[in-house]
């Protein structure tokens, strides 16, 4: 199935000069959202994942279903003063402002096996402050995973340069 066909571009949203990439239209797709589920798990099967941690908001709806597909615990990483109970906080920059994201103290326990899931990836700043506040709880990351990879920002490739194991369904080339 070509999955990125089943996601919607929105010309200058948020602001001026942002081709946003609305995976809304791919999630009220039955099929188009089982299979993008079925190809964010595909290569944890087999393997020890004990959680998956979904980065707030899009990223949540991607995880908990990879979570369940993959038999292990959902934690999340939401923006600052968003959860409930003492949570760690990581600043980052992404490709329109900053902002600081937090994760519950007690969400990965030291060791734990874990696989990120985010629903794109532009300038990288948002996964790579979540596996900072992973690696402050001394989880081991397994992978990271988009939906969609946006390569012209940048993001992928620092994941990769700091040696995280990065997938992607669909990529945009070009802005």
């Amino acid at each position: 199935m070509n999955l990125k066909s089943k996601i919607r571009e929105i010309p200058d949203w948020p602001k001026k000069g942002i081709n946003f990439k609305d995976i809304t239209t791919l999630l009220e797709d039955k099929a188009a959202f089982r299979e993008a589920v079925d190809q964010l798990a595909a290569p944890f099967l087999g393997q020890k994942i004990d959680k998956v941690v979904g980065i707030d908001a899009r990223g949540f709806l991607l995880a908990a279903p990879v979570a369940y597909n993959l038999n292990a615990g959902l934690a999340i990483v939401r923006k600052k003063g968003k959860l409930p109970s003492r949570s760690i906080e990581q600043e980052y920059t992404l490709e329109y402002g900053s902002n600081i994201i937090a994760v519950h103290e007690d969400a990965v326990k030291p060791g734990e096996s874990v696989v990120l899931i985010d629903d794109l990836c532009a300038t990288g700043g948002t996964a790579l402050a979540a596996c900072d506040l992973i690696e402050k709880l001394s989880g081991k990351i397994i992978g990271v995973s988009f939906l969609v990879d946006l390569p012209f920002l940048g993001g992928s490739k620092k994941l990769k340069e700091r040696g995280l194991a990065v997938r992607y369904l669909v990529e945009y080339n070009v802005e």
